[in-house]
C-alpha cells in the first residue's frame, strides 16, 4: 500500500514522526465498503446529481437532522483499544505552550486562543461512537469545548454557511454550518477522561457523532467561517470521497 504524496506544511517548524503513520486506504479500494458505510449520504448526493452543493446539503440535512442530539453511551461502554490511529502523513510535533487556535473568516470577532483560553470556556464531555469509512468503529469519551460556544464568541456573520478546518499537518476539511452548530460537535482536548495525546490529535481535534471519521480533523490550528465553498473542500473529498459524510 503506497503512502500518500507528501504536501508542503503551512509551518516549516513542524516535524512529522513517520513511525506513527497508519495510511488510509485509497478511495477506489474502498468502493464497496465505503459506499455501504457512507450510506444515505451517498444516496442523497446521487439523487441531486449535478445540481448545486447547497441543494445537496439541504437534501442531506433533511435526512440526517443535524441538530438532533445523538444518544450517548455509558462510561462502561468505552472501547479504549478500538480507536485506530490514522493519519495521511504522520504526527506533527506541536509545542502546546506555543499553540494557538485561530478563528477567522467572516466573523465579527476574530480570535487567537491558547489552550489556557480554551480551558476557561465551559467544558463538555460525551461518550459517542466514532465511525470510520474504512469499516471500523469505536466508542470513545471526548471532552472539550462545544464549537457552538466558540461561535458565540467569534460571532460569524449571518451569511456564513460553511466552516473550514485547517490542521498542523496540512490536512484540511470543510463542514456545513448546521453540523458545526450541533450540540455534540466539540473541539476536544481530552480522550477517555485523560489529556489528548499527540497521536490522537493533541492539542485540539474535532469530535462529533454526526460525521464520518475523515471529517474529524486532528491537530486543528485554524477555523475559518465562510459564506461559500472554495474549489478545495477537503483532502479526501478532493480525491473522491463524499462531502457531507453524515451519520
Amino acid at each position: 500500500m503506497s503512502q500518500e504524496p507528501e504536501q508542503k506544511l503551512p509551518n516549516s517548524d513542524l516535524e512529522l514522526d513517520e513511525t506513527d503513520l497508519v495510511p488510509r486506504r485509497r478511495f477506489l479500494t474502498l468502493a464497496g465498503a465505503g459506499l455501504l458505510t457512507i450510506g444515505f449520504g451517498s444516496l442523497a448526493e446521487g439523487l441531486v446529481g449535478g445540481l448545486s452543493e447547497p441543494l445537496n446539503q439541504r437534501v442531506e440535512s433533511l435526512i440526517f437532522q443535524p441538530q438532533q442530539p445523538v444518544p450517548e453511551f455509558p462510561i462502561s461502554a468505552i472501547e479504549p483499544d478500538k480507536l485506530i490511529i490514522n493519519s495521511f502523513r504522520g504526527t506533527p510535533a506541536i509545542n502546546p505552550l506555543a499553540y494557538r487556535l485561530t478563528i477567522d473568516g467572516e466573523v465579527n470577532n476574530p480570535l487567537s486562543l491558547s489552550m489556557g483560553d480554551l480551558q476557561k470556556i465551559p467544558f463538555t464531555s460525551m461518550v459517542i461512537r466514532h465511525v470510520c469509512v474504512e469499516g471500523w468503529a469505536a466508542i470513545v469519551q471526548w471532552g472539550g469545548v462545544r464549537l457552538r460556544d466558540l461561535m458565540a464568541i467569534a460571532k460569524p456573520s449571518d451569511q456564513v454557511k460553511y466552516v473550514y478546518f485547517y490542521s498542523a499537518d496540512g490536512y484540511y476539511e470543510s463542514w456545513d454550518i448546521d453540523s458545526v452548530m450541533h450540540p455534540q460537535t466539540l473541539m476536544a482536548y481530552q480522550k477517555n477522561g485523560q489529556p489528548l495525546t499527540p497521536a490522537y490529535g493533541a492539542p485540539l481535534r474535532l469530535a462529533s457523532p454526526v460525521k464520518l471519521g475523515y471529517k474529524l480533523s486532528k491537530w486543528v490550528t485554524r477555523i475559518q467561517f465562510t459564506s461559500s465553498l472554495g474549489k478545495k473542500r477537503g483532502y479526501w473529498e478532493d480525491l473522491g470521497y463524499e462531502w457531507y459524510a453524515g451519520l
